[in-house]
C-alpha cells in the first residue's frame, strides 16, 4: 500500500494509497487486483474547525474498492464522498455523502469504503462516552451514483458509545436500513497490550435473523519478529438481508471464520506483506499481496 500524505498548501492536504493482491477464490477464477483510494481534505482557514472531504475509490460495487486486471471494470475509480465537516469541544457534525465510520476492527458495521447520503452528529457525554445520530439516504449502492441527490429518508442510527475504564468498551445502536430494523450491540475487551478481544451481536428486530461475530486482534512476537493478525468467527442468517452484503468483503450467508497475518518484509523501504483466509460454509478465498507506506518527512 502506498499511502502518500502531502500538505500542499495552507488548509489542504490529502492521502492516496494504492494496494495490489491476488484473489483466490474457490468458487471462481483467481483474480490479480489492485485499489486506488485517495483522500482530499481542505479547511477553510488556517486551525478552522470547519473542513471540506471527499474520497475518490476505485471499483464499481459499495462493498469492494478493487478493480481486477483485465475485467471490465479494469478502470473504475468514483467519487463516493463529498461532505462538510466541524469538529470542535462537542464532538464533530458532517454533511453530505458522509463515510459509514465503522472501520476495519468492527465486522458487522457497513463497508469503510461506502457511503450514506445525509447527516452525522456526534456528541460527547461524561464518562468516556458518546451518542451518534446518522439520519440519510442508503438506497442506491452503486458508486456511479454516489453523488446523487436524495429523494428519501431510509436510513437512521442511533448509537450510544462508552469506555469502562482503559481496558474495557461497548457500542450499542437502533438502526433503520435496508427495509429493515435492527438492534446491534459490540463488547470489545483489551486483556493485555497486544491483543483484543471482541463480540458483536446484529438483531432483526422485524424478523428472527441474527449476526455474530467473535474474534480476536492484536500483535504478536515470533522471536524479534512482529507480526500483526485479526481473527473472527461470524454466523450470518440467510434471511438477513442486503445488511449483510454491505458489509466488508462479503463472502455468503451461514457460519464463516476469517483470520488475517501481516508483517514487515522490508523495512528501509516500509514494505510489509498480508495474507487472509475467508471461509463461508463451502466458499473458501486466500487473499494475498504487498503494502508500501511512502511517508515524506
Amino acid at each position: 500500500m502506498f499511502s502518500i500524505p502531502v500538505a500542499a498548501t495552507p488548509g489542504y492536504s490529502h492521502n492516496l494509497d494504492v494496494q495490489v493482491r491476488l484473489d483466490n477464490r474457490s468458487n471462481r477464477a483467481h483474480r490479480e487486483q489492485y485499489r486506488l483510494r485517495y483522500y482530499p481534505s481542505v479547511t477553510f482557514s488556517e486551525n478552522s474547525a470547519w473542513s471540506l472531504n471527499s474520497f475518490v475509490v476505485s471499483g464499481d460495487d459499495f462493498s469492494s474498492s478493487h478493480n481486477t486486471f483485465g475485467s471490465d471494470n479494469t478502470d473504475r475509480i468514483y467519487v463516493r464522498r463529498l461532505f462538510v465537516r466541524h469538529t470542535g469541544d462537542y464532538g464533530k457534525t458532517e454533511a453530505g455523502v458522509i463515510p459509514t465510520y465503522k472501520g476495519r476492527v468492527s465486522s458487522s458495521g457497513l463497508s469503510k469504503d461506502g457511503w450514506i447520503e445525509g447527516l452525522r452528529h456526534v456528541r460527547y457525554l461524561p464518562n468516556d462516552s458518546a451518542l451518534e445520530l446518522v439520519v440519510g439516504q442508503l438506497h442506491n449502492t452503486n458508486p456511479a451514483n454516489a453523488l446523487s441527490t436524495p429523494d428519501d429518508l431510509d436510513y437512521i442510527e442511533l448509537e450510544y458509545s462508552a469506555r469502562m475504564g482503559q481496558a474495557q468498551s461497548f457500542e450499542i445502536s437502533a438502526e433503520r436500513m435496508t427495509n429493515g430494523n435492527f438492534l446491534r450491540g459490540e463488547y470489545r475487551w483489551r486483556f493485555s497490550n497486544e491483543a483484543t478481544v471482541f463480540v458483536e451481536l446484529i438483531k432483526r428486530l422485524d424478523k428472527d435473523e441474527t449476526k455474530t461475530v467473535m474474534g480476536l486482534s492484536g500483535q504478536w512476537q515470533m522471536g524479534n519478529y512482529p507480526l500483526e493478525y485479526f481473527a473472527h468467527y461470524s454466523y450470518v442468517s440467510e434471511g438477513f438481508g442486503p445488511r449483510a452484503e454491505l458489509t466488508e468483503d462479503f463472502l455468503g450467508t451461514g457460519h464463516g471464520m476469517s483470520a488475517e497475518l501481516e508483517g514487515e518484509l522490508w523495512s528501509d523501504w516500509q514494505l510489509d506483506w498480508f495474507v487472509r483466509l475467508d471461509v463461508v460454509d463451502s466458499v473458501s478465498r486466500v487473499l494475498t499481496g504487498v503494502k508500501f507506506p511512502l511517508h515524506y518527512p
